[in-house]
């Protein structure tokens, strides 16, 4: 786990009581000398754990052909994830999807021509090193697409905690440097403005599931939790 402050992207605004800027809404209220600033902050971690959804699409000439492959797919898929060790709790399988399909000719009526059925299958990992045994369990019974693999990181509220401490000390460091480079003194803290800025999961995108290869690119991958924290301080008279 690395900690990157962000110091780039910056919002910064100093108010002297004869100047006329626009700040936010949020900030009008204060009619007295004052300095706005946005303190970011970001904690790069290593993906531990992760979350898959894969389906087994089949297109048949009858609905019970296409419903009674899908449900023999999805059924042994499930009985081998238990064997392997998941927790049914950290398995989710949908209902079944079931529709007509019809062929268009430029004249005339449309044609049935079959029945497509489908249905998807979400599984939490809790060791990231078991991913590709599992997705490889699902290619063997039968599951013919992977819908999309999100990497996380199991204790996010921790890394939470380190980004909005280094988007505080962010907003400190600006006030301060601020403040003395306009030879002002920095008052109290007059207003903290916050909101969670929640990490995304790596998103690996869809694939068959034919397609896929043995890379463990996803294991080198990393995610940024980011957060920051918009300030006003007072400036002394």
């Amino acid at each position: 786990m690395k900690l990157v402050p962000n110091m780039l992207a910056t919002s910064l605004t100093l108010t002297a009581a004869l100047s006329v800027i626009s700040f936010p809404s949020w900030a009008e209220v204060a009619s007295f000398p004052h300095l706005s600033t946005t303190g970011y902050g970001e904690v790069v971690a290593k993906p531990d754990m992760a979350t898959f959804s894969v389906k087994v699409v089949e297109s048949t000439m009858t609905a019970e052909q296409a419903k009674g492959t899908v449900d023999r797919v999805v059924t042994a898929f499930l009985n081998k994830l238990e064997e392997a060790g998941i927790d049914k709790t950290s398995i989710q399988s949908s209902n079944l999807y079931l529709a007509p399909q019809y062929h268009y000719p430029k004249e005339g009526k449309p044609e049935l021509v079959g029945y497509r059925a489908s249905r998807n299958v979400t599984v939490q990992v809790e060791d990231l090193a078991n991913l590709n045994r599992y997705l490889d369990i699902a290619l063997s019974e039968g599951i013919n697409q992977v819908d999309n693999i999100q990497l996380q990181v199991r204790d996010q509220a921790k890394y939470q905690e380190m980004a909005r401490l280094e988007a505080i000390k962010d907003a400190q460091t600006k006030a301060k440097s601020l403040a003395n480079g306009f030879d002002k003194e920095l008052g109290d803290v007059w207003r903290i403005d916050y909101n969670a800025q929640y990490a995304q999961p790596v998103l690996m995108r869809s694939m068959a599931m034919d397609s896929r290869t043995e890379s463990n690119s996803y294991q080198d991958s990393t995610i940024t939790i980011r957060d920051r924290v918009d300030v006003i301080y007072q400036l002394e008279e």
